[in-house]
């Protein structure tokens, strides 16, 4: 099967389990529910639950906790959207050719939605206990995962974007990779980190795998810096250069494959996916 129908296949796959998690009786809270699916159904590419699976792939353990985290994982990615999106932070009204949720549905609601969707990740995750034979796994997976969303990860790299851009000063060096690390690669370390832990993985590889998803994060988030380049605004490019972001993205997704590669059972989907997100041109 061609790598794009193989993509298609599991961008699916998630969407169904979406579906399924979202499926339930809220009562008079439907409305809300409404939003939230509005919210999580919007056109995406649902990399990190499938960066997730194929992580744990790369081991032996039958990791039927999956689901629980694959889920959760999105349900966070779509609320940071939702909240980016609002007009106190990026004040976008379209995302990927659809209203966005305060533009649809009002900038209450938004905000609802968006702190509905972080609570309902942590519930999602936290069923894992009800269909596992191995609690402590499940525990060290909730571990990285609030932490990856919260201020040590996702929510503080976004906070250093946000004070940047009322201070109207642009970013330093260190401020700069701070957030391409935490706003950006944060869930992608998650994702991988998660995956590791359900699938098997040891304490070492586990590290390895972190440290290959920090790499995939850093040339994610500098190829974005290439292509939306803009000498009116504090990125990668602008402060080190077009010459130096190119070569680094190829660095750091060197990097980051040579680790995947290193262990014993390989995945092909996996290394071909990383790559394409590194070499996108859009």
């Amino acid at each position: 099967m061609a790598f794009n129908d193989e993509l298609e296949s599991r961008v699916v796959k998630v969407n169904n389990l979406l579906e399924g998690v979202l499926k339930i009786d809220t009562g008079l809270a439907e409305p809300l529910m409404e939003v939230m699916r509005y919210s999580v159904f919007s056109p995406g590419k649902r990399l990190r639950p499938i960066i997730m699976e194929e992580t744990a792939a790369l081991f032996d353990r039958d990791a039927k906790e999956l689901p629980y985290f694959m889920a959760a994982l999105e349900l966070i990615h779509s609320y940071s959207l939702v909240h980016d999106d609002m007009p106190c932070i990026d004040n976008d009204e379209f995302r990927r050719g659809r209203k966005t949720t305060h533009a649809e549905y009002g900038e209450d609601m938004a905000l609802l939605a968006g702190d509905g969707l972080l609570n309902f990740a942590y519930e999602t995750a936290v069923a894992a206990f009800n269909d596992t034979q191995d609690p402590e796994l499940v525990a060290r997976s909730i571990q990285v995962l609030t932490r990856k969303a919260g201020i040590f990860g996702m929510v503080g790299g976004q906070s250093v974007d946000v004070r940047s851009a009322r201070k109207g000063s642009g970013l330093s060096e260190k401020e700069l990779l701070y957030m391409h690390k935490k706003k950006t690669g944060a869930l992608i370390e998650a994702a991988m980190m998660i995956g590791g832990i359900l699938g098997g993985a040891t304490r070492d590889e586990i590290e390895d795998l972190k440290a290959a998803a920090r790499n995939i994060g850093l040339a994610f988030q500098i190829r974005d810096d290439i292509l939306d380049s803009d000498a009116d605004v504090n990125n990668y490019v602008t402060v080190y250069g077009l010459e130096k972001a190119q070569a680094d993205v190829s660095s750091y997704s060197a990097d980051a494959l040579n680790i995947i590669n290193s262990f014993g059972r390989k995945n092909p989907f996996l290394t071909d996916l990383i790559e394409s997100l590194i070499n996108r041109d859009r």
